[in-house]
Parts: C-alpha cells; sequence; structure tokens
C-alpha cells in the first residue's frame, strides 16, 4: 500500500503504503512504505516502550474492553510550560529511531517540548484483539485511532500536570491525516498540527498518483517514463503467450514459473513491477536511512540512467534490470510474483502471518475508508494492466467488502472529514511535488491559518527528516518556515 508508505506506509500493493514515517509494510501491500524493516532497537532510555490503557471501542458505552497501546516519551528537552509535542504513528511499527532524530525534535529542542509517540492500534506491537479477522478489523479506523489520541491525551495531561500546556500534534502521511483531524475534531485538546505529506481527499479511484509517477520520472529526463511506458507495454503483451512465460521467468528471477491463469494473475505481477519505480519515486531522494532503511541510494537519477542505458538492450530488458537491481538491493533471492499467495497471505489472520506487519491491516482499512486505489485507469501514466476493478476486487476477497461498500465508505469519510474542504485553524500542510501522494493533499494555503507549504523537488514527508549539507535550499527553507510557524503558534 505507499501510505505502499513517512505504497504510508507506513512507508505496495501499490497502493504503496501511504508511508507513516513509521511504516514499514510492504510494497504489494498498496500503502506507503514498500519493503520490510525492522525498526533500529540499538537506541537509548528515550527508545524505551510505555504502555497506555485504551478501550477496544470508543463509541460504545457498554463495552468494556481494554488493551495496552505501545508509547515512547522523550523529556531531554522539555522545560516547565513548554509545549508537547506528539507524534502520531501510522500504518507499521512505531519505530523508536524518531525518538532521538528528525525535525520534530530540532523544534523541541528550541521550544522546550516534551515528546511522545503513540504506535496506531493494530500495527506493530499495539494489539487491541487476538488476531486480525474480519470482525476483529472493525475496531480498526481513523475515528477509533483519534479517539484513542483524545483518551491518551487527557490521561497524560492530568497525569502529568500538562493541562495547561499547549499540545502540538504531529504526522506524516496518513498519520499527517490523523494530525489534521485531531485538531480537527479535539480543538479543546490539540492548539496546532503538522500535517505533513497528508492525503485528506479520500478517493476510490486514485490514478493520479501514476500520473504523478511520470512527471516526476519526466522531471529527470524526459525520455524516461516514455521508455518504461514501452517496456511495460511490451510485457503486457508477451503475457499473452505463455511461450513467452520461460523466458518472463528467467528474466525477473522469478520464484516458480510464471503462471497467469487468469486477469488477476497478470494485474498483480505487472503492479508488482510496477511498484519498483512508485517506490522510488515517492521516497526520492529522501533522508530515511537513519532508520536503517535499505536502499536510500536508488533515486530517480539512478532508474532513469537504467532506463536510458541501451547498452542493456531494449526497453523491456531495461525493465528487468531494474527489477533485479531492487532485488539485489533487498537481498531477495527471487520475486514472488503469485497472486494466489498474496491472498494467502492477506488472508491469514494469525498475529504471526506474513501480512500482518501492516498489510493486512491497511489494505483493510483502504477498503473500508479511504480507497487510494493507484490504478492504471489514465491514459497519462506509465504503465498498464492493474485497473481500479483488480484493486477493489481484493476488498471483496479479503474482507466481504463489496465495491458498492467501499464506495460508500469513501464518500463517508469525505462528508466525516470534509476532504479537501477541511477547515480549522492552526495546521499547517507540507507537500512534496515528486510525492504522488500531494496530489490528495493540500498544497496552497487555505486561510492564514491553514497554510500549505509546496516544496518543489522533494518526496514523501521530506521535511519530516533529519537534515543534511545536500538538502534542497527549498527543503531547508520549508523546515524553518514550519518552524517559524510554530513558534508564532506556540508562543501567540
Amino acid at each position: 500500500m505507499a501510505l505502499q508508505t513517512c505504497r504510508l506506509p507506513l512507508c505496495t500493493f501499490s497502493i504503496v503504503f501511504l508511508f507513516s514515517v513509521f511504516a514499514v509494510g510492504e510494497a504489494k501491500y498498496g500503502g506507503f512504505r514498500r519493503f520490510n524493516q525492522e525498526p533500529d532497537t540499538r537506541l537509548g532510555d528515550v527508545s524505551e516502550e510505555q504502555w497506555f490503557i485504551q478501550k477496544l471501542d470508543h463509541y460504545n458505552g457498554a463495552d468494556s474492553r481494554e488493551w495496552k497501546q505501545r508509547f515512547f516519551v522523550n523529556d531531554s528537552f522539555y522545560m516547565p510550560g513548554g509545549p508537547v509535542f506528539l507524534m502520531i504513528g501510522g500504518e507499521g511499527p512505531a519505530n523508536p529511531a524518531w525518538m532521538q532524530t528528525g525535525s520534530w525534535l530540532t523544534y523541541a529542542k528550541k521550544l522546550g517540548a516534551l515528546c511522545l509517540m503513540l504506535e496506531h492500534r493494530f500495527y506493530g506491537k499495539s494489539h487491541p484483539t487476538d488476531d486480525l479477522s474480519t470482525d476483529n478489523l472493525r475496531y480498526l479506523s481513523s475515528r477509533q485511532a483519534l479517539a484513542d489520541l483524545a483518551h491518551f491525551r487527557t490521561v497524560m495531561a492530568e497525569n502529568r500536570g500538562l493541562a495547561d500546556s499547549k499540545w502540538v500534534a504531529f504526522g506524516g502521511s496518513y498519520p499527517g491525516s490523523l494530525a489534521a483531524w485531531f485538531r480537527l475534531k479535539f480543538p479543546h485538546l490539540v492548539y496546532a498540527s503538522v500535517a505533513t505529506s497528508a492525503p485528506l481527499q479520500a478517493t476510490v479511484n486514485f490514478p493520479e498518483y501514476l500520473e504523478v509517477v511520470w512527471r516526476s520520472l519526466a522531471s529527470e529526463n524526459a525520455e524516461c517514463p516514455l521508455l518504461v511506458k514501452k517496456a511495460s507495454d511490451t510485457l503486457v503483451e508477451l503475457l499473452k503467450d505463455p511461450k513467452t512465460y520461460d523466458n518472463i521467468t528467467k528474466d525477473f528471477n522469478l520464484c516458480s514459473k510464471l503462471q497467469i491463469q487468469t486477469q488477476r494473475d497478470s494485474a498483480y505481477f505487472l503492479e508488482t513491477l510496477a511498484g519498483n519505480f512508485m517506490d522510488v519515486v515517492q521516497y526520492n531522494g529522501d533522508n530515511r536511512a537513519f532508520e536503517g532503511v535499505v536502499g536510500t541510494n536508488i533515486t530517480i537519477k539512478v532508474l532513469c540512467g537504467i532506463m536510458t542505458d541501451s547498452s542493456l538492450g531494449d526497453p523491456y530488458a531495461r525493465y528487468a534490470a531494474v527489477a533485479r537491481l531492487m532485488m539485489d538491493t533487498f537481498s531477495m533471492k527471487c520475486l514472488d510474483a503469485s497472486f494466489n499467495n498474496y491472498l494467502r497471505d492477506m488472508t491469514n489472520t494469525s498475529w504471526n502471518g506474513t501480512a500482518a506487519g501492516g498489510g493486512r491491516q491497511w489494505v483493510y482499512q483502504t477498503c473500508t475508508e479511504f480507497g487510494f486505489y493507484q490504478s492504471t485507469d489514465s491514459p497519462n501514466q506509465p504503465f498498464t494492466g492493474f485497473p481500479l476493478v483488480f484493486h477493489v476486487r481484493q476488498c471483496e476477497d479479503f474482507y466481504n467488502v463489496s465495491a458498492e461498500q467501499v464506495a460508500q465508505a469513501v464518500a463517508q469519510t469525505n462528508e466525516y472529514y470534509g476532504g479537501y474542504n477541511i477547515r480549522s485553524t492552526r495546521i499547517v500542510f507540507p507537500n512534496g511535488s515528486i510525492d504522488p501522494w500531494h496530489a490528495l493533499g493540500i498544497t496552497q494555503d487555505i486561510s492564514p491559518d491553514l497554510p500549505a507549504v509546496f516544496i518543489k523537488g522533494t518526496a514523501h514527508c521530506a521535511n519530516m527528516y533529519p537534515a543534511r549539507d545536500d538538502d534542497l535550499p527549498q527543503l531547508a527553507l520549508a523546515r524553518e518556515h514550519v518552524f517559524y510557524l510554530l513558534q508564532q503558534w506556540v508562543k501567540g
């Protein structure tokens, strides 16, 4: 899922995890981050996990069931009377590395803030139920997550004497949306929010994602997306002839001989390969390495360098070379292109299942709240073969949610939160022009109290990562502007 994946992933079934800055899902799960990564555990005291008692269902007073939610604290910068910064977890494990670095800690040091990070229910170690059955997943929603945040904020304020402090919510990608909605729905609890790379408009079909991928590739080399399209079109033609399957299996180093028995088999294979480009574009040139993330050296420039290298063969051969590079980078012995295996993993309801790191949960949220399906339904993008129907059908296969129910759920989400028409105060919306998710975010000021920070040339959640010497000047300025706004709001 981007969301796979700061397809977010959280950070792809290519819905690439939207990426939350915490998400460590897998690309094939369609959220915000592409590959499974283990959080860095070699951290100090600020990384000590703590536990908070939450209600299972905040909206049913007759339901007294409770569970333990994981959180982290860094009070090393706190000055009495200072604000409280609350980092919101998303569609993957909360990574304690964020308790030691990131732009929010730079702001905290300057403003004397107490820093808290709360893991999202059903992700990481925050397990509200015994398993991930569809019946239990009904307690997984953005509304329940916001209620978790509200209760956590209320109790922590009481216990730590912070009732009069100004609380500021932070989040990137899906947690960025939560940060905005937390301020919207609980203005008495949250004074301001930084909603980075936040998709606020729910939509069933999101072909604009791949349109931005085209433009982002073209920003490096105008020929690059054209060559990707030629390669993708060639592969689609080859898939029509079973006699080519042995060669395709070899070309892409598949784990087993390619079997295309249904349109879903083809769509899954084509989307898996497209995900290589989608993920790199989404996180292009960011500074995620501190999280222990592998592959940050693979950028749009690298991929386009391969696609324009005629010595590698025709565009199809170069496309295969990209796939092999990604497998080598992530130490994958082979590529599993089987939809049946994916179906098996996604319907495994155990917390020990392959998709329990966030895949099964996040796709459920897309089916019951957001959509976000990154289809090939637009002609203005480089890929072919995974239309909207392929994505929506999975909601039926995995959770018995019909296409009509998906559409109704998405409409209800926009009705509840407002989509692009969000109305509140003291929320800043940073977005990057390279990031495909900006198409569902706020990129122009709504009002003086709802400003946008649109950063040319940067990718998903780039402003949240630690600064480095080779950051683009506009990225450095964006971080400074966010701090300026926080300073004005908190001091004011």
